[in-house]
């Protein structure tokens, strides 16, 4: 691990024979955020949450949490995986620090949601440029709009449950 101005550290990669990547995911992830500029984004627009004397940023708080989200984590206790590995993730917050965090951020919700949607829509820009003519947007405009369609992925065993329940 190498120092990082960002939320997470710069890693460095060994090409030993090893086949262990079992933080593969959470380093794409946290490799987005850095090079998407989501990790300062969101500390910019919670820097009015952060407290004096805290120890961790709201900002990279929440990124945590969505990256345990991410690697299946179902409830606030599980970022305790990220906890465990300080040399992919930095310094993590306590399951302490997570609620009070959280209750900081829900004194103010409204705002709080609007400046984490500015940060998400900033990165989301970012990375649509860094993409180039790979962005989903890229020559899109109002005679070719970007078309995004969601099927949900068990509409036919839902349905062959309901015409089960029917037959009986």
């Amino acid at each position: 691990m190498t120092n990082t101005t960002g939320l997470y550290p710069q890693l460095k990669v060994d090409t030993t024979a090893s086949g262990a990547v079992g933080q593969a995911g959470g380093v794409l992830l946290t490799e987005t955020i850095a090079a998407t500029g989501l990790g300062r984004a969101h500390s910019a627009a919670l820097g009015p949450w952060r407290k004096p004397l805290a120890v961790h940023d709201p900002a990279k708080v929440i990124t945590d949490l969505a990256v345990t989200l991410a690697l299946g984590g179902d409830c606030l206790a599980d970022i305790v995986a990220l906890r465990a590995e300080p040399g992919v993730y930095g310094r993590v917050a306590s399951d302490a620090t997570v609620p009070r965090t959280i209750d900081a951020l829900a004194t103010d919700a409204p705002a709080a949601l609007k400046a984490m949607d500015t940060a998400r829509a900033a990165a989301r820009k970012r990375a649509w440029a860094l993409a180039g003519a790979d962005a989903p947007d890229h020559a899109t405009n109002a005679k070719k709009p970007l078309i995004v369609d969601f099927s949900p992925c068990g509409a036919p065993s839902y349905s062959a449950t309901i015409a089960a329940l029917y037959a009986r």
